[in-house]
This record gives C-alpha cells, sequence and structure tokens, in this order.
C-alpha cells in the first residue's frame, strides 16, 4: 500500500526523498528479477523424489567389497571395486591403516590404470574398468598371527561428468593368519 502511495502520491514522502526512494524501488525490483528463481543445490547434484539426478550417490557410482584368505605368507586382503560407467577411482588415494604391530605389502592390482588429465590432480593413474582388485598381504610383526585386527581401507573416486566425490572410508576387522 505505501509503495501505491508514493507511485501516486510522491508528496506523501516528503519531496526530498520521494526521487530517491522511487529510484531505490526501480533498482531493486529490476535486480530482484534478474535472481533466477531456483538456485542449484545438493538435490539439484544428487537428485530428490522429484528430479532424476545428475549424479550418483558414491554407494551405487563406486560398489566396493572386501575379501581375506589365508596363505602361507600371512592373510592376503582383495578389496573390489565394481566401478560404474564414465566414473573412476584414483589409484594414489588407495589406502589401508592398521593398528601398530601389523605390516602391509604394497597393493598389487589385477589390471593396469590409465593415465588421464585430472582438473584436481593433475596428471594421475586411475581404473576406469567395470571391476578392479587391489590386493595387499597383511602380516604380524610378532609372527603369532591376529584375531579381528582393525583395518580403515581409504579411496576416492569421480564422475567423468564433473564431480570428484569426498575420499570414503570403509572399516572392517581381518584375522591375520600366522605365517
Amino acid at each position: 500500500m505505501l509503495i501505491k502511495s508514493l507511485i501516486t502520491n510522491p508528496t506523501l514522502a516528503g519531496k526530498s526523498t520521494a526521487k530517491p526512494l522511487l529510484l531505490a524501488l526501480f533498482f531493486a525490483s529490476a535486480t530482484l528479477s534478474a535472481i533466477p528463481s531456483h538456485a542449484a543445490g545438493l538435490g539439484d547434484l544428487f537428485g530428490s523424489s522429484a528430479n532424476k539426478s545428475k549424479f550418483l550417490p558414491v554407494d551405487e557410482a563406486f560398489q566396493v567389497n572386501t575379501s581375506t584368505k589365508a596363505t602361507a605368507k600371512g592373510t592376503q586382503l582383495t578389496i573390489k571395486f565394481d566401478i560404474t560407467p564414465e566414473h573412476y577411482v584414483y589409484k594414489d588415494k588407495l589406502t589401508a591403516t592398521f593398528p601398530k604391530g601389523i605390516s602391509a605389502t604394497p597393493f598389487t592390482f589385477n589390471q593396469a590404470p590409465v593415465s588421464i588429465d585430472d582438473p584436481t590432480f593433475g596428471r594421475v593413474p586411475v581404473f576406469t574398468q567395470k571391476s578392479v582388485l587391489a590386493t595387499t598381504t597383511l602380516t604380524t610383526n610378532n609372527g603369532k598371527g591376529a584375531k579381528n585386527a582393525p583395518v580403515v581401507i581409504g579411496w576416492q573416486g569421480c564422475a567423468k561428468a564433473g564431480l570428484c566425490y569426498p575420499p570414503e572410508k570403509i572399516k572392517t576387522k581381518v584375522n591375520i593368519a600366522k605365517p
């Protein structure tokens, strides 16, 4: 009501403030009309019940499983990545941490990585294949074996469409065989 009154009768606001006030209202309405009514949010990236997602949730883009097998040299820990097409996993972001007194061999892989020019990390080796296995052998430093040793596996992946997922961690417990 005040805005309509100012437009039809500018003397209500006083002669000294009517023109600046009308000018301010004009610029405010022009600015507000230029702002999009729908800004992009996390729901736009990962979908909501109302629309289809542009990017898959991390657990759908990458299925990660672990398995162990006792060997004569210790316990073989295998990490299996099932990678959705148009996604990749960084080779150098794969880590395993465990308690003091446990050692691990360097990871070996069932497939060779490909080198890409990543916008975040530069030239890096990644896995783009459907199924990739990373294997390490765990041993105890005292040679006695260990039950329920906690192991934390770290990794990170991206969608080729332009989204890098945050680093992920998987916690598991492993029985380490006596060599």
